[in-house]
């Protein structure tokens, strides 16, 4: 019998040895998909920004995780260089003949480094935390992304960030082929710029300022902490906070992103892994 070839998944972890939950659901997602394909998937994780580590090419997709503070100022640290110089070293192999393409998702403060790396839009402050369960729309170019392939519109994710990118600047999109897949939700009564919130930068590189890999456990047990319960209270009010615990026992929101958008991106990364897409 033919031994199963290995897909190796390189996890960089931008959380600065930062408690948290993005980790853990990564992990938690990528072992329910091998058990579930009869996969020899294996997977590695990079100490990015305390440890500065690094991982090579010689990883199949790769998986870049959230974190803390602001993504302006370690523009020029080690750590920066070293990931930037992995950026580019896997956009030159996606663009040359090697027919195995390697995919990578950006969460979060990923996302923000990256908007920030191709000029996308303005990266600033948050007047305050985002931090709950909340819908996010699909743009009209989102409606046919393959990732969002079976999500309701609008779907709902967890969203945790102080920071946000918003304006887009639609003529460097252009320039750069990329495209804006899903906004935050419209509030009208609130007369402030919709955050970007999934772009899709190339066929093999994506990104969400959300956190597809949240579950449902982790999240009530974070909301349900004093400090958070109170910071989610300030932001969206009482009548909010309470919906959003609703919404974690809802099969069709929090749990259903998280079986559904990664394991998306995992369908077409492991397919061109081993070279059936």
């Amino acid at each position: 019998m033919t031994e199963k070839p290995e897909i190796k998944v390189a996890i960089l972890d931008l959380y600065d040895g930062i408690a948290n939950e993005g980790m853990r659901g990564f992990q938690d997602i990528l072992k329910r998909y091998k058990a579930e394909h009869h996969l020899n998937l294996t997977y590695q994780i990079f100490d990015v920004r305390r440890k500065c580590e690094m991982a090579d090419l010689n990883f199949d997709i790769y998986i870049s995780s959230g974190g803390p503070g602001n993504p302006l100022e370690t523009e020029g640290t080690e750590w920066e260089k070293k990931y930037f110089n992995l950026v580019n070293k896997l956009e030159d192999h996606n663009l040359s003949n090697n027919s195995n393409k390697k995919h990578v998702l950006f969460v979060c403060h990923s996302f923000q480094l990256m908007c920030r790396y191709y000029k996308l839009g303005d990266i600033n402050m948050r007047r305050s935390p985002s931090f709950g369960v909340l819908p996010v729309n699909k743009t009209d170019l989102g409606l046919n992304e393959p990732l969002f392939e079976g999500l309701a519109e609008p779907f709902y994710a967890v969203d945790s960030r102080s920071w946000q990118v918003i304006n887009p600047d639609e003529k460097r999109f252009n320039e750069l082929g990329m495209q804006l897949v899903a906004i935050e939700k419209e509030r009208p009564h609130i007369d402030l710029q919709r955050a970007m919130m999934a772009i899709r930068y190339s066929d093999y590189f994506f990104a969400t300022q959300f956190h597809p890999e949240a579950d449902a456990g982790g999240m009530k047990g974070m909301l349900l902490r004093e400090e958070k319960k109170q910071e989610v209270i300030s932001e969206h009010g009482e009548v909010k906070y309470k919906e959003m615990l609703e919404r974690l026992d809802d099969p069709d929101k929090i749990t259903h992103t998280q079986h559904t958008l990664i394991p998306n991106f995992l369908d077409i990364a492991v397919g061109s892994a081993l070279g059936v897409v």
